[in-house]
């Protein structure tokens, strides 16, 4: 089969498209794979920073959608059946394997494009409300990088639990894709959106902040929190890792969250399954609907991923494998 393996830990550079055999089942999921999603952890294990360090070398890819070619004795699912998975590593390639409880069905409006970034994003989105943000219907949330792919995901999880959502987007373009993934309201990054989140909620602020780029971007959420509100913790894309004084978590009564949904998986195994049929009931009311970014040839994965890391790209980017 042809696959994306990374030789040498250089970042996008280190990827070289070859003929390597297909994987062996081994009590996992097969899928010849029609698309796959490039994410943040793709980014950071071609360069040795991801928690997880596998061996050179190896193929990225954490996440893709395709047709069962096999599956095990008592699986949700079986041969031929269109489904998306949580890969870990392997993903860049035409088959991958996943393990039952991390593959699903895709819900029948979905492409397989769509379905390419329908589970780390809509599940960590979805962790992150919920499990770690405890969001409640009516409450305020305010979303970084509104225009990526965990962005999209989380405002329309978000509106999905009858929250409030407001947007943060770096341009008039961004603006739009958050507007058309369901955003109540956008501001732009450009401007003071401390201050217009404050006086869109009548100067109490806001309940819930999902803010996966860090930074200066973490540092402004703690001024536009309600009482009680919670900054969630989901990444660095901004490069620097923010620190905060603790006091004034106390004096201002306010929360900050980490959440890591990949290293909760093992913590509580039950909680992929809910989750994951909360969000299948989320997709059958038309709730749920991924925006697709960018679409490239698995061979122009390198670029793929210097479209994410430069954050040209709005939407989930894709890697088109084979025809679906």
């Amino acid at each position: 089969m042809r696959a994306l393996q990374l030789q040498t830990l250089d970042g996008p550079a280190g990827l070289h498209l070859l003929d390597v055999p297909e994987p062996e089942a081994d009590g996992d999921v097969l899928i010849d794979v029609v698309a796959a999603g490039v994410s943040f952890p793709d980014l950071l294990l071609t360069r040795g920073q991801y928690q997880v360090k596998p061996p050179l070398p190896f193929i990225p890819g954490v996440e893709v959608a395709g047709v069962v070619r096999r599956a095990p004795a008592g699986a949700a699912v079986r041969e031929g059946d269109r489904v998306m998975a949580f890969t870990m590593f392997g993903g860049f390639a035409e088959v991958a394997k996943a393990p039952p409880e991390m593959t699903f069905r895709i819900p029948d409006a979905w492409s397989f494009e769509a379905a390419a970034g329908g589970v780390m994003n809509y599940h960590t989105a979805h962790f992150a409300l919920h499990r770690r943000g405890r969001l409640k219907a009516g409450e305020a949330v305010l979303v970084h990088g509104a225009a990526g792919g965990v962005g999209t995901a989380t405002i329309q999880v978000a509106r999905g639990a009858g929250a409030r959502v407001l947007a943060v987007a770096s341009s008039p373009q961004k603006a739009e894709v958050a507007r058309k993934a369901g955003a109540h309201e956008v501001l732009l990054s450009t401007e003071d959106w401390v201050k217009q989140a404050r006086e869109r909620t009548d100067g109490r602020g806001v309940d819930v902040v999902m803010d996966p780029v860090g930074g200066d971007i973490f540092d402004k959420s703690l001024k536009c929190l309600a009482p009680e509100g919670r900054v969630l913790v989901v990444g660095f894309a901004g490069g620097r890792i923010p620190e905060v004084a603790v006091n004034r978590l106390l004096l201002r009564n306010i929360d900050v969250v980490g959440v890591a949904w990949g290293a909760f998986l093992m913590t509580d195994p039950a909680l992929t399954p809910a989750i994951a049929q909360e969000l299948a009931a989320l997709a059958d009311q038309g709730l749920l609907a991924p925006v697709i970014g960018p679409a490239y040839p698995l061979e122009q994965g390198a670029q793929a991923l210097r479209d994410l890391e430069e954050r040209r790209a709005t939407g989930k980017v894709l890697l088109r494998v084979r025809p679906g």
